[in-house]
């Protein structure tokens, strides 16, 4: 049934993500590990106003009227908020969205993701609507499409549920117990390349097609690595977890989807006394996440990564 629309103004937000192990085979069908970062979030508020239904993105500069397009749009922005209307059965209301985030764009940290969800359940909200995760998911997911193509889905369940996911393509989704990442000591340094997710996705594809053994080999290794991570974090044997990720940053370097800038920030990492370190998401750029050992050593790895050029770090 059709929630009925809000007179005060409603805010939601939604989390950014990391992923720990698996990128690039995830596509493929092996499993991956992505994390929460509750931290991060990007922002939606919408309010009533006399003017029709306008989303406002003053981070970037950008105001979308969402009736003017339509459902399918190629507008991201235009295209979550439409979705979200037609999930809870409404007409654009005389309302102005207003969306932020903390989140770096082009970080692969699940900007684009985070957007979605927060415009889903803003709007759900607004109509006195319960977004549960999974639809919240799959609207996220028909948003990233835009930006990644052929996306694994993992950025869109890991923000939507909010929790730490063992995902893979085409199975049922395992929630991992958030007991097992509770103070997980990682540091996560942004290289400030923004590279979109589907150049090396798309090279990655190129190359599979290319020489379908030899990539697939790749991907077999990098999934026996997520399983490796997986038991480590169940044993807390962050030593363990540290060289699957060091092991998983080599591959990635095989398949071609890192970068010097990735390879510096990785390498200064474990000269500073990282236990792991390793690219997450698209690569190319974005970010690089290091494992230390206590919140002290947080702050000294901190300092060589910002000494060895990352734009900000997160901790």
């Amino acid at each position: 049934m059709a929630g009925v629309e809000q007179a005060t103004k409603i805010e939601c937000s939604a989390c950014a993500k990391v992923i720990l192990c698996g990128e690039h085979a995830v596509v493929y069908g092996r499993p991956a590990i992505a994390l929460p970062l509750p931290t991060l979030r990007a922002h939606a508020r919408i309010e009533p106003d006399r003017r029709a239904f306008t989303i406002v993105a003053p981070d970037v500069g950008v105001t979308v009227s969402p009736w003017r397009h339509s459902r399918l749009t190629r507008n991201p922005l235009a295209r979550a908020a439409l979705a979200a209307l037609e999930l809870v059965g409404q007409q654009p209301p005389r309302a102005t969205l207003t969306v932020t985030s903390d989140i770096p764009v082009g970080a692969n940290l699940g900007s684009g993701a985070a957007v979605s969800v927060a415009i889903a359940r803003a709007i759900a909200a607004y109509f006195n609507r319960a977004l549960p995760p999974e639809e919240a998911s799959r609207l996220a997911y028909e948003v990233e499409q835009l930006h990644h193509g052929s996306p694994s889905g993992i950025d869109n369940t890991v923000i939507a549920y909010e929790q730490p996911v063992w995902f893979a393509r085409g199975k049922p989704l395992e929630l991992l117990d958030a007991k097992l990442v509770a103070g997980l000591p990682l540091v996560i340094a942004d290289t400030g390349i923004a590279t979109p997710t589907r150049i090396p996705v798309g090279d990655v594809r190129a190359a599979w097609e290319r020489d379908r053994e030899r990539i697939e080999g790749y991907f077999d290794a990098i999934a026996s690595l997520t399983h490796v991570a997986r038991e480590a974090l169940e044993r807390g044997d962050l030593e363990q977890l540290g060289r699957a990720m060091n092991a998983n940053h080599a591959l990635l370097q095989q398949l071609g989807v890192s970068c010097p800038e990735l390879d510096a920030l990785c390498d200064a990492a474990r000269s500073a006394g990282a236990l792991g370190a390793k690219m997450s998401g698209g690569g190319r750029g974005g970010n690089m996440i290091a494992l230390v050992r206590d919140a002290t050593h947080a702050e000294v790895l901190r300092e060589a990564l910002l000494h060895a050029g990352a734009k900000r770090v997160f901790a």
